[in-house]
């Protein structure tokens, strides 16, 4: 997925969904290409094919992206390029190193609802822009 990913933002005064209004919402996302955050800081990349009434949602083609470990990020801030990349002048000043996120193949993954944190969908110019629930008018 590139830079045609678009965040799913519902509107402002939406109140907060249900299982049962959230599994026909997301039924909309079935064959497109999604990006779900989970709580524990991994991200799944694949395409949606079905959601239960527990918001349970099963991604197949998937990739599964983790944030680099600690020892990773020592090793790199230790390495002779992040050493060059502090500024001499300023000896306060801190270190940056870019890290990429592990990958791997998982193929077919259900992700729980409950630990869902974002899910993002890739837009296409075949499939329609979902819709939100109408807000409740006070």
């Amino acid at each position: 997925m590139a830079s045609a990913a678009e965040t799913v933002q519902p509107p402002r005064d939406l109140p907060a969904m249900t299982n049962a209004q959230a599994m026909p919402f997301l039924s909309q996302f079935v064959g497109r290409n999604l990006r779900i955050h989970v709580s524990d800081g991994r991200m799944f990349i694949g395409q949606m094919r079905c959601t239960d009434k527990d918001r349970n949602t099963i991604l197949a083609q998937t990739h599964e992206y983790r944030q680099p470990s600690a020892h990773a990020l020592r090793d790199a801030l230790s390495s002779p390029e992040a050493a060059s990349s502090a500024s001499l002048s300023n000896p306060s000043s801190a270190a940056s190193v870019k890290l990429q996120m592990t990958s791997r193949f998982v193929g077919l993954v259900v992700v729980p609802g409950q630990y869902i944190t974002k899910i993002e969908y890739e837009q296409s110019m075949y499939a329609p822009e979902p819709e939100f629930p109408e807000a409740p008018e006070a």
